[in-house]
């Protein structure tokens, strides 16, 4: 029995060893980072700014692989069938680890059993822009001129079950107006069609939103948190006009499933590290955007929250994706 015990302590230790021997080695080769929609969308610029600090850390290239389409599907199946070493990282969305999962019955993935979590990255209340030639100076002015013409104002999204799109329906739900959602393959992509006039209002990202409405190609209206941004202190709060409104947007890191445990232990401390870090915590703050490192318990514990909360909102707006 005590060569058993012996033999069994041998078998653990030589099962550790190796993942305990990959982690001191890692990163030795670079490392990709998917991220699930557009170049120049709110994930991608986040993505490059968190990478350009994790190169700086472990002296391995982070290359942001930016793939658009199928509202960022495209890049989580990727993200999900690829090896489990640590050398594929996805950037993690609330469309797509709260909004899908809360709302379509058919996904490919499950949040919780493919992937390992390991940060949020950033959270930011989202912005309600509108067409600089729409005549809306102010929130209730937009609620005005929705109530007027009902069913043709026409606002984009990143895709349907994107914040972007939930925000409309909210907007619908409690203003009492009706308009038409016009989904995109990524927000970034919705605004020259916002600028042009094709599309009157959109609420989205400040990332995306902000640096438009400081160029007078755009007007930015209002914040969608429960209270004044103090990124952007000079916007009032959308809910004073629309009580209740509260609409915000969150990314994150996650890793495939059955990641070794040291690997992932390596990527949670450096990914922290780099949040931490006030070159760029100020780079963030700068697009609008307030960083959020955490333990993989509490951004799982979040998204599972996130899940609940837009599941309710679904069923008030009525809003199913099949």
């Amino acid at each position: 029995m005590r060569n058993l015990y012996k033999y069994l302590i041998l078998l653990c230790f030589l099962s550790i060893a190796p993942s305990a021997a990959q982690a001191q080695s890692y990163p030795a080769r670079p490392v990709r980072l998917l991220v699930p929609g557009a170049a120049g969308s709110s994930q991608d610029i986040l993505a490059r700014v968190l990478a350009v600090k994790l190169a700086q850390q472990l002296g391995q290239p982070f290359v942001v692989d930016a793939r658009a389409g199928a509202t960022g599907l495209i890049a989580i199946d990727l993200g999900k069938t690829a090896a489990p070493d640590g050398y594929t990282l996805i950037a993690a969305t609330s469309t797509l680890f709260a909004a899908f999962s809360a709302l379509k019955s058919n996904l490919s993935y499950d949040a919780d059993r493919d992937f390992a979590p390991l940060s949020r990255m950033a959270s930011v209340a989202n912005v309600v822009t509108v067409n600089i030639n729409l005549g809306v100076e102010t929130a209730a002015d937009l609620v005005k001129l929705a109530k007027a013409k009902p069913g043709q104002l026409n606002y984009g999204s990143a895709g349907n079950g994107s914040p972007a799109h939930l925000a409309g329906a909210m907007f619908d739900v409690l203003a009492g107006v009706r308009t038409v959602h016009v989904p995109y393959k990524g927000a970034a992509l919705a605004i020259p069609d916002m600028i042009s006039g094709q599309l009157q209002f959109l609420i989205t990202s400040p990332l995306i939103a902000v640096p438009h409405g400081r160029a007078g190609r755009i007007r930015v209206l209002a914040t969608t948190g429960a209270k004044r941004d103090p990124l952007l202190p000079e916007l009032p709060v959308f809910a004073d006009t629309v009580p209740g409104f509260e609409i915000t947007q969150w990314w994150g890191v996650v890793a495939p499933a059955k990641t070794p445990q040291p690997i992932l232990d390596v990527l949670h401390r450096e990914i922290v590290k780099a949040l931490s870090a006030s070159d760029v915590r100020e780079l963030l703050a700068k697009q609008g955007a307030t960083a959020q490192p955490e333990s993989p318990a509490a951004f799982a514990a979040f998204m599972k929250a996130e899940r609940t909360r837009i599941a309710n909102l679904g069923k008030r707006a009525n809003i199913v994706l099949d």
